[in-house]
């Protein structure tokens, strides 16, 4: 079985604007890519998991996501990275209109997305990582049995300021952005 490095997309991988309602809003943090790129180089695979709830909200069509995604793969790949699957939420449990507002499986906190990564790449949860901006992407990996990873972009910092002193569950690293946080998994998981 494979491991996998999970990446939350706003604030983690692209910078957090609020909801990304015209591809020419997505723009790449700083190091992504080439912390990517190193992800690409070990045995780990990359995997975004993305919660895109403006599609229910009716902020933006899901076309739109899949375009702001196409876009995502074009700064990738011109900086040698890649990603080996990308998998998303447009629902919302109370918001909007039907097809996209339901009580789904696949938003997070809820562990859709990742089953779907586990049976289409054969990832082990135990060996693998989630990355993200908010603490309750740390709470939604150890709810599936990974470790998580805090950035400090995106909500992190102001999480890490705001509110650690009322988390039950902590991070099991904080890093300054995605690319050292790549660097820590890279040396505590091999």
């Amino acid at each position: 079985m494979r491991r996998a490095v999970f990446l939350d997309r706003d604030g983690t991988v692209s910078e957090e604007v609020g909801y990304v309602n015209h591809v020419s809003r997505f723009r790449l943090l700083p190091r992504s890519a080439v912390a990517i790129r190193r992800i690409n180089e070990s045995d780990f695979v990359a995997v975004l998991v993305t919660n895109q709830a403006g599609v229910a909200r009716g902020y933006f069509k899901e076309s739109l996501v899949k375009e702001v995604h196409g876009r995502l793969e074009e700064l990738l790949a011109e900086a040698g990275a890649h990603l080996d699957a990308i998998y998303y939420c447009p629902h919302h449990p109370s918001a909007g209109e039907p097809p996209y507002r339901r009580d789904c499986e696949c938003r997070k906190p809820k562990p859709g997305m990742v089953e779907a990564a586990c049976r289409d790449l054969d990832i082990d949860l135990s060996r693998s990582f989630m990355v993200g901006d908010k603490h309750s992407d740390i709470v939604f990996a150890h709810s599936v049995g990974m470790k998580g990873v805090l950035v400090k972009t995106g909500y992190g910092l102001g999480e890490i300021e705001g509110w650690a002193a009322e988390w039950n569950e902590h991070p099991d690293g904080i890093a300054d952005d995605l690319f050292d946080a790549v660097e820590w998994i890279l040396s505590t998981g091999e």
